[in-house]
């Protein structure tokens, strides 16, 4: 043989050699998919080779997995560094599976040949990795709809080829990254045409040099967000824009002059801002369809010229924003014109709407202006027109009108309609299709967040969308019979949903090939709807049905090739279960040495020290110095977020991303030694949605550290107070007062030992990411033992101003100590007042203010100005009944907790909202500022509660 001969033959032999490897790569990082993940296709069980044994889900080019496609399955679970192995991988698509969680791996990073990166919907938090910007050739990015957190990873600059960025709908913060000459940022992406990053919490200016006329951006949404500064000129080069929605944020000054340069714009959603100067300039947008600029605070101006130009507008929505003057009747003739809504101006004269109104007007609502005439009222029978608090409608024959009385307005409800057949009754959860078939339908939501139009009774359009739909399924060759469209509606983000329902073909349910199809086509936005819907995203809910058979049912009987296959890996196969074995048996000895260790973690602990005997836990983690070190960059100042007489409170990321509060006592702390073990043996016995969880502890190096959930928005003394940002109204405060009740109620009722708080304060009631009360704090907290229920006799301590009086004279705690405290927190709700106040006790300023005999109880000088108007204040009078029967001076005559729970209850009913369901993240009308960085709730306040010795007299309750 010669050389050149032997050579190929050992590069033939070499080549083989580094396929087969690969391959084998692929399955040992599947297999390890399986292992971390619970419902995995059932054909997964089937061979250890996913090419060429049809695993559902997975497709393969020469071998190699290069599409993992899993969309709406029921998979639970994390996403292991194992998914990095996947080097040919191009579409991973795990969306719609709530179940999965925890952080997104760097790993992903590896993935160099991804194309398509859809997590949408899921349960992932933490950091989005920079190593995404490792993913060069990525198109379409979607990773909205989950909980991601912390800043937008600069590296995203580096894709310049993507096409779709969407990271809406989670909980991201800081600025927008742009480019500085060292690392990259988004104004590089001079290819992608959507940038989605609204419902967030971004915050900082919107820099000039994140647009340039480089750009193919045509839709901007950066809704519902915490932007400030003003808006920059550098948006007028961008002239490819369609769609532009900067609302609902804290945007300042004037208008760019030149917004008109952006010809091609559609929908343009700039309300809910601070912004001034002159009402822009919009002469020549002659495509714009929806215009929202409300709830802005532009000088005065006169109606602008363009109003009866824009020829193509469906809605103008221009409320408070101090227009004046007399509106055009050619405003009203606009062919496709929907709704007018000017109310809350100075618009005066005459109204005229005689020239030939559109026929599609649905709604004029020019309350609360200056209209004095209008002519030919008398013949005027038409139900959209709405003049309240117009000087017209104070003349004595027109108060009769029906545009001097405000509308009940009932939206036409819409269903797809039946298919010329009778309904059959379906029983268990299957649903009646349009072609009256029993199934168990695909259901989710579109969330369509720029229509062009704003009439939803408009019924022949949601026809459009259905027929659209079903076309794009045939097209696809998907397993789809019939969809039924229903329900559709304006949330307050003002997206338009719409609920979908999707039935099988042939059957009655889907199996998971026929869902993966149907999910996938929608995450990954391969349906296009026309202009009138504009951009979407689509939530699935979990499918629960998979039929038994087809891909992704039923085993399938395994071929004599299958045995061969299996034959000529099997010892590649039991070679490589061996090594998972090995692995498995050192994690297990890992884990079993870990546990030892935590049981011994209190070995150095000092039982004659002022702290007591060894903490008795219950499931607590044990962290070892190392880790926590590690979690918060060797406790560096950047991840300190608190400081007290305790100790110091840091922020720090758990390597499953889960981000942690770690409350470190100072060395040689005694009392924070006592709070230590307090905290830790009643917080490793608690568990409920209402109070903050304790998920472990250091006891370790001299060290003692507890480590809580991080509640990202910190404690109701701060939004009370405005530090934080977040501004409640009052059905929101009445949601936290029940839910900080529940809390309490809990713990007197249900823990096991009973447990009375003992300083229960607005700085020990945090709030979450969705405003939900959780109580906090336990370092003063006293268990009831079983052999003394009614109190326990003990040194006072507690938090001036909010003591129990009878408590302070007696000594004796009992469970309505902690009732007088939540009194005192009630009515720092609705006055947003500190309990003592320049020497002025709050309940005492209550009660004298009092007049039962008038509105509101004639308290208004002390009411929370930002609480809302008196009309809205529905349910204060017994609100405040509530709380003075709380803070009673003796504790036989104020109700328990969970009376108080019931009373709360039913106020919130009285109100017309559900006690029993939780605050959604999504309802942004009525928070502002939520997550903001500031002090964290963990810094413990107790440290400048009162722990006995002289309390001064001025500051004790009568």
């Amino acid at each position: 043989m010669s050389a050149t001969t032997g050579g190929l033959l050992v590069l033939i032999i070499f080549i083989q050699v580094s396929i087969s490897t690969s391959q084998n790569t692929d399955r040992v990082a599947l297999q390890a998919l399986k292992h971390v993940w619970q419902g995995t296709p059932l054909s997964w069980d089937e061979g250890t080779d996913p090419c060429s044994g049809g695993w559902v889900g997975i497709t393969c080019t020469n071998s190699r997995v290069t599409s993992i496609i899993l969309s709406s399955t029921g998979l639970t679970g994390t996403l292991p560094g194992d998914i990095g192995q996947f080097t040919e991988l191009q579409i991973l698509d795990l969306s719609f599976n709530t179940g999965l969680r925890g952080s997104l791996t760097p790993a992903i990073g590896n993935l160099a040949k991804l194309t398509n990166l859809i997590l949408v919907g899921c349960s992932f938090n933490g950091p989005i990795p920079r190593t995404i910007g490792n993913l060069e050739r990525l198109r379409i990015l979607s990773l909205n709809n989950n909980g991601f957190s912390d800043s937008i990873p600069a590296t995203i600059g580096n894709l310049k080829n993507l096409y779709w960025l969407d990271l809406s709908a989670n909980e991201l913060t800081g600025s927008l990254p742009v480019s500085d000459g060292v690392q990259p940022g988004l104004d590089n992406l001079t290819h992608a045409k959507h940038f989605h990053l609204g419902d967030n919490q971004l915050s900082g200016v919107i820099p000039p040099t994140l647009f340039n006329a480089n750009m193919s951006l045509i839709h901007l949404l950066f809704e519902n967000n915490h932007l400030r500064g003003s808006i920059p000129s550098t948006l007028g080069l961008v002239k490819s824009l369609e769609t532009i929605r900067l609302d609902r944020n804290s945007l300042r000054g004037d208008v760019p002059s030149n917004i008109n340069n952006l010809v091609n714009v559609t929908e343009m959603y700039l309300s809910n801002n601070l912004l001034t100067g002159p009402i822009p300039n919009l002469t020549g947008m002659h495509l714009l369809n929806y215009l929202d600029l409300s709830n802005n605070s532009f000088s005065q101006s006169d109606i602008p010229s363009w109003f009866s130009t824009l020829e193509s507008l469906t809605t103008l929505k221009m409320r408070f924003t101090n227009l004046a003057g007399e509106l055009p009747a050619a405003l009203f003739s606009i062919p496709q014109l929907q709704t007018v809504d000017l109310s809350n101006n100075r618009i005066n004269g005459s109204l005229d709407i005689s020239l030939d109104p559109s026929t599609q007007l649905e709604l004029v609502d020019l309350r609360t202006n200056l209209i004095s005439d209008f002519p030919g009222s008398r013949q005027y029978t038409m139900d959209y027109l709405i003049l309240v608090g117009n000087p017209i409608c104070t003349e004595s024959d027109m108060m009769g009108q029906k545009f001097c009385n405000l509308p009940t307005i009932t939206p036409a409800p819409y269903a797809t309609p039946w298919n010329n057949c009778a309904p059959p009754p379906c029983g268990s959860d299957l649903v009646a299709s349009p072609n009256c078939q029993c199934a168990y339908p695909l259901v989710g939501s579109f969330f369509f967040k720029a229509p062009a139009f704003s009439a939803v009774t408009n019924l022949t359009i949601y026809d459009s969308l259905h027929n659209l739909l079903m076309s794009f399924f045939r097209n696809a060759t998907l397993p789809v019979d019939s969809l039924s469209l229903s329900n559709p509606s304006r949330n307050l983000e003002d997206y338009l949903v719409i609920k979908l329902q999707v039935f099988p073909s042939g059957q009655p349910s889907f199996n998971r090939t026929g869902i993966i199809g149907v999910a996938f086509s929608l995450s990954n936005q391969s349906f296009k709807p026309k202009t009138d819907f504009n951009t979407y995203t689509f939530n699935a809910e979990i499918y629960k049905y998979f039929s038994d058979s087809g891909p992704g049912g039923a085993k399938r009987k395994t071929s004599n090739t299958g045995i061969i296959v299996g034959s000529a890996v099997g010892g590649c196969v039991l070679v490589v279960l061996l090594v998972l074995a090995g692995v498995y048996a050192v994690r297990q000895k890992g884990r079993a040495e870990k546990a030892v260790q935590q049981s011994q973690s209190f070995a150095l602990w000092d039982p004659t020290s002022q702290s007591g005997g060894v903490p008795q836990l219950k499931g607590a983690r044990s962290f070892t110095f190392e880790e926590l070190r590690k979690c918060t960059s060797n406790f560096s100042e950047t991840s300190m977020i608190g400081t007290g007489g305790y100790g110091n409170v840091y922020k720090g990321s758990l390597p499953n991303g889960q981000l942690i509060a770690i409350k470190r006592a100072r060395q040689g702390s005694t009392q924070g030694g006592l709070e230590f073990k307090t905290e830790l043996e009643l917080l490793s016995r608690v568990h409920h949605k209402n109070v903050v969880a304790l998920i472990g502890f250091c006891f370790d190096q001299g060290e003692q550290m507890l480590v809580y959930e991080y509640i990202v928005n910190g404690t109701l003394k701060d939004s009370l107070s405005g530090r934080s940002g977040i501004r409640l109204d009052w059905t929101r405060r009445l949601k936290i007062a029940l839910g900080a009740a529940r809390g309490l109620q809990y713990l007197h009722d249900l823990a096991d030992p009973p447990i009375i708080h003992r300083d229960i304060k607005t700085n020990n009631i945090l709030l979450d990411q969705r405003l939900v009360a959780k109580v906090a704090d336990f370092g003063l907290s006293k268990p009831l033992s079983d052999v003394n229920r009614t109190h326990v006799t003990t040194q006072v301590k507690g938090t001036m101003g909010y003591m129990d009086p009878e408590y302070y004279m007696t000594q004796q705690l009992t469970e309505k100590s902690d009732v007088y405290s939540f009194g005192v927190v009630m009515l720092e709700l609705i006055t947003a007042r500190n309990p003592i106040e320049k020497g002025k006790y709050i309940v005492r300023e209550v009660k004298q203010a009092m007049d039962k005999n008038k509105e509101l109880y004639n308290l208004h000088d002390v009411l929370d100005p930002t609480i809302g108007l008196s009309s809205q204040l529905k349910g204060l009078e017994k609100f405040v009944d509530l709380s003075l029967m709380c803070v009673e001076e003796r504790g036989n005559q104020r109700p328990s907790m969970s009376e108080v729970v019931k009373e709360l209850e039913s106020i919130l009913t009285f109100v017309g909202l559900n006690p029993g369901s939780e605050p959604s993240s999504s309802t942004s009308a009525s928070y502002e500022g939520v997550g903001k960085d500031y002090s964290h709730p963990y810094s413990n306040d107790s440290l400048f509660a009162y722990s006995g010795g002289f309390m001064p007299q001025k500051l004790h309750p009568k």
